[in-house]
């Protein structure tokens, strides 16, 4: 017997059928086809944790109860049961399993199987279970895996790498209850058959890229329970029909394309506990008929374009828990019959536009979660907080008043919320000091009090509230110093307390904030020098200290060694590489003696033997004297050449024509010593003179072509000024002029708006509209740990600059210098593409001088700048825009240099994609907050943009097609997470 047996492994991997055969005519079927089966799909996979050692090719069969996994029919001893979930094994599924003749239940799920399948995996006409689910499995499911599937009750492919169209065979499986085919990549319809499936009990299809309609004729699925088609393309309107279902307890049509008012018969669906229809198209008024669906749990209408007033009955769902209404037109207020939702914990009616005060009720009730954020049209959510005073409710855990026209001081009775875990008043109209019952609040992670009006010092008490990880207190008018307390919240990763008015000195305290990350104290008071223990912090990734009367030396090491120059301007008396300012050697006194002192105190000589020595000293203070004298001498020397440089240069701006008042001329001139001024609209009506207009602490940034000043209208509006640095390169005033006026046509939403400019032979000007929301890369590598930006604002980032660069191409113009520094996002978020078409401004486009230039967008630029022999082309652009996409999902700069090796962004996508492991690519920031439906298809489209063949480049207009495809308009706003 172990002969036979030692004979199968050598041969079974080359003559299986026919061992297989031989076997069976040796011993009975009942033995060892079975253990044949099992040995043979054993040897294709690969059992790292060898959980299935106990199957023994000795055995003569499977069913001795040794076999792990396995269970079978005690009267046939023929295995029925195959369940190896979660065993950790990997490779193909093979052919062995078709020995298997009386299986019932075959369960792979929670593996790393890869690979496909196909009709021969199995008896498919005698399994009654299959899960194949949580693998790696990708390829197309042939059409006719089902074709005889008269006795399956449940199938699985969920979480896997399928794609395809899903299988019309499925629609044959009329004793199916359960289908779950959920996180693949299927596309197309639903097949029709499936509709039809009159024992259907759970039909789960979401996460894939299905499309076309849900068809009439739903109301044949008597027996559904649960139905999920959330995340995928499906369009058209929610057909009559799903109100005749009356099992139905969970209905999620989430993130497609439906469209359409709600179907009246879903009133019907009395047992339903869960309608999501979040992220769609739908419209009108929710019905008043919503209060009769009484067994909801949750209710989710989010990002829609529902409008009108919340329906009274929503009072009735006294089982409701979560009530989500963001993101769209909803008006007027809240009913107050919504105090008898007793069981309600969750609220949001954020992104609406919705007015009056608070309701009472949400105060006193059991709530956890209120967010109520950005409800400003028509007067918006106007209130004070004193509600809070009378606060009952201790089981608040996320408070979001944000964005509103709140006001009134924060009421001390914030501090009962003992419970409260992210409270976020930011974007209001509070004043008053900040309460000290701040401290309080124990459990506190996350405190935005950010632009308001808020005054008063920081409360020493803030140190109590010791779980403290984000604290944002920019844009008030808060005074007094930064306390030392500071140090107890050892947690914090963030602190902003930029644009206040706070004095003193950055404490020492914060250098025992190991945790922080982001730190930003600009556009403040602060003095003195700067604690040499901020060196130590590890993890800091930006650290702004700009516009303050700091002085001295930056601290050295860690991140102080790598600090950006624009984190560290406007410090007049800082000092060191970042400002690009040398510190002064601290050099020892020269020893001076006095010859006619001496060492015995009733004597005025020295003694005889000290003479020589005596000599030589101050011969050597002479020296140090003179040596002294030469250095200051040299100082004062380059001193004076400096202010010659700097009195030179300021003169430039002088030449500017300007009138009484120190402010620009009303008329063009062409005086050799004054400046031409156009605005393309509108009076030049600029409130402060060249000075100010160049004034270097107005300075926004730099870039290839120049650096950018910030000024003020007389009107109170902000403008930016670019003072290009490329003179000799600029043409003649005729054609400048004629290039800067075909810029200043060009009109999108998404393109920074040119406003005029400036010439003088020796200077010149554009004036372009300020942008507030600062650059993406700002956003994206300098931005603090909590307030990253969020899968759908990075999206509509994406979407918005592809718009802006179609328009440009549209118009004949290649924009030549995509990068992040060049994308801004307004107070709303929304894009604009910036320093578009400036190499227009140079005589010739060489593309050697244009690279010296823009040296800075190293990564982003494309291949064909090495070669003189190809044309540039818009095709540049859609490479660098590849690029800035990466970027903008990786959160990773388009080239990091590490310690030993420098990493091309595309390079590593682009092999992390090979190696089937592209969610990891995913900025680990947006980890579980996106959707892999939207994000890895974006990245793909990254990739395709910037291949090394210019031709193999979509065109922009196509790839705002793609990205628009990939989500519908309806998905603009944020959801909250």
């Amino acid at each position: 017997m172990r002969a036979v047996s030692n004979m199968r492994v050598l041969l079974r991997f080359f003559f299986s059928g026919f061992l297989l055969a031989v076997s069976v005519a040796a011993v009975s079927p009942s033995l060892n086809d079975d253990v044949l089966g099992l040995i043979v799909f054993k040897a294709d996979i690969q059992d790292p944790k060898g959980k299935l050692s106990s199957w023994n090719e000795d055995d003569d069969n499977a069913c001795g109860g040794g076999w792990v996994g396995v269970r079978c029919n005690p009267r046939s001893n023929r295995v029925i049961e195959l369940n190896l979930d979660g065993f950790s094994l990997s490779g193909k599924i093979g052919r062995g399993l078709l020995r298997l003749q009386f299986l019932r239940k075959l369960s792979l799920a929670k593996n790393n199987l890869t690979g496909g399948i196909s009709a021969n995996i199995a008896h498919i006409e005698n399994l009654r279970v299959i899960d194949l689910s949580d693998n790696n499995l990708s390829g197309e499911v042939p059409d006719d895996f089902f074709r005889q599937c008269g006795s399956l009750r449940a199938v699985s492919l969920a979480r896997n790498r399928f794609s395809g169209k899903v299988p019309s065979s499925l629609g044959s499986c009329s004793a199916v209850a359960s289908i779950d085919m959920s996180s693949n990549q299927f596309s197309g319809s639903v097949p029709a058959g499936v509709w039809s499936l009159s024992g259907l009990r759970s039909l789960d299809l979401s996460g894939n890229l299905l499309e076309g309609e849900i068809p009439k004729g739903v109301d044949a699925l008597k027996n559904l329970r649960s139905i999920s088609l959330a995340n995928n393309q499906i369009s058209g309107k929610i057909p009559e029909g799903f109100g005749s279902c009356l099992l139905l307890r969970s209905v999620d049509f989430g993130e497609n394309s439906l469209s359409g008012t709600l179907p009246g018969d879903l009133k019907n669906l009395k047992l339903c506990s869960y309608l999501g229809l979040r992220g769609n198209a739908l419209s009108g008024e929710v019905p008043e008929w919503i209060g009769e669906m009484i067994g909801l749990e949750t209710l989710d209408v989010s990002r829609n374009r529902f409008s009108g007033q919340v329906p009274n009955s929503v009072g009735t769902l006294q089982l409701l828990k979560m009530l989500n209404l963001s993101g769209n037109s909803f008006t007027n207020n809240l009913p107050e019959s919504m105090a008898n939702c007793t069981s309600l914990l969750a609220l949001d009616v954020s992104h609406n536009s919705m007015s009056g005060a608070l309701p009472s009720w949400i105060f006193k009730s059991d709530l956890e979660n209120v967010l109520v954020s950005e409800n400003k049209a028509r007067g918006g959510l106007k209130t004070s907080l004193f509600s809070l005073a009378e606060v009952a409710v201790q089981s608040l855990k996320v408070l979001d008043f944000s964005d509103n026209t709140f006001s009134g001081e924060i009421p001390s009775a914030i501090g009962d919320l003992s419970s409260l875990q992210f409270l976020n008043l930011s974007q209001n109209s509070l004043r008053g000091p900040i309460p000290a019952a701040i401290g309080e609040l124990k459990m506190l992670s996350s405190l935005d009090l950010s632009e308001n009006h808020l005054n008063g010092s920081i409360p020493w008490e803030i140190a109590g509230a010791m779980s403290l990880k984000e604290l944002r207190l920019e844009n008030n008018f808060l005074v007094g110093k930064i306390p030392t307390s500071i140090e107890n919240c050892s947690s914090l990763s963030t602190l902003i307390l930029a644009q206040n008015r706070l004095s003193g000195l950055i404490p020492a305290a914060v250098a025992k904030l190991t945790n922080l990350q982001t730190v930003d104290f600009s556009f403040n008071n602060l003095t003195g020098t700067l604690p040499k223990q901020l060196a130590n912090l590890p993890n800091l990734v930006s650290f702004n200290l700009s516009h303050n009367n700091l002085q001295g030396e930056l601290p050295a090491g860690g991140f102080f060694n790598t600090i950006s120059p624009y984190s560290v301007s406007g410090n007049p008396s800082l000092c060191g590489s970042a400002v690009n300012r040398s510190c002064p050697a601290v050099m020892p006194k020269p020893i001076v003696l006095n010859p006619n002192t001496s060492t015995d105190s009733g004597s005025g000589t020295l003694p005889p033997t000290m003479g020589h020595k005596r000599i030589i000293l101050s011969i050597s203070a002479l020296i140090a004297i003179g040596a002294a004298a030469v250095i200051i001498v040299g100082v004062i020397g380059i001193t004076v050449l400096n202010l010659r440089v700097r009195a030179t240069e300021s003169r430039s701006p002088a030449t500017l024509t300007f009138s009484a008042g120190d402010e620009f001329s009303h008329s063009p001139t062409t005086d050799a010593n004054s400046g031409k001024l156009v605005m393309f609209s509108g009076e030049p009506d600029f409130s402060s003179g060249a000075h100010a207009l160049l004034n270097k602490d107005c300075e926004l940034g730099r870039g290839g072509f120049g650096a950018v000043y910030q000024t003020v209208l007389k009107d109170g509006r902000s403008v930016a000024i670019k003072k290009l640095t490329v003179s000799s390169l600029v043409k003649s005033q005729e054609d400048f002029e004629r290039e800067v006026k075909k810029l200043g046509k060009v009109r999108h939403q998404n393109l920074v708006e040119l406003e005029g400019y400036y010439w003088t032979p020796s200077l010149q000007l554009l004036i372009s509209e300020y942008v507030s929301g600062g650059s993406l890369y700002k956003h994206l590598h300098e931005g603090s740990g909590g307030n990253f930006l969020s899968w759908n604002e990075r999206f509509n980032v994406i979407l918005g600059t592809a718009k802006a660069l179609a328009h440009l191409h549209n118009s004949n113009i290649i924009h030549y210098n995509i990068k992040s520094t060049n994308v801004l996002l307004d107070s709303y978020g929304e894009p604009k593409v910036g320093d578009f078409g400036l190499a227009r401004l140079l005589p010739m486009l060489d593309r050697y001088v244009l690279s010296s230039k823009i040296q800075s967008a190293l990564g982003y630029m494309a291949p064909e700048f090495a070669c003189k022999t190809v044309k540039i082309t818009e095709k540049c652009d859609i490479y660098g825009f590849g690029v800035l996409v990466l970027e903008v999902v990786t959160g990773k700069r388009p080239v990091e240099y590490m310690e030993d090796d420098v990493v091309v962004l595309c390079d590593m996508v682009r092999g992390t994609l090979e190696e089937g492991r592209v969610e990891e690519c995913i900025d680990e920031r947006l980890q579980g907050k996106f959707p892999a439906e939207e994000a890895i298809p974006v990245m793909k489209l990254g990739l395709i943009c910037t291949s090394q063949v210019p031709s193999n480049r979509p065109d922009m207009g196509e790839v705002v097609s793609i990205l628009e495809l990939i989500r519908c308009p309806s998905e603009e706003q944020e959801e909250l997470v």
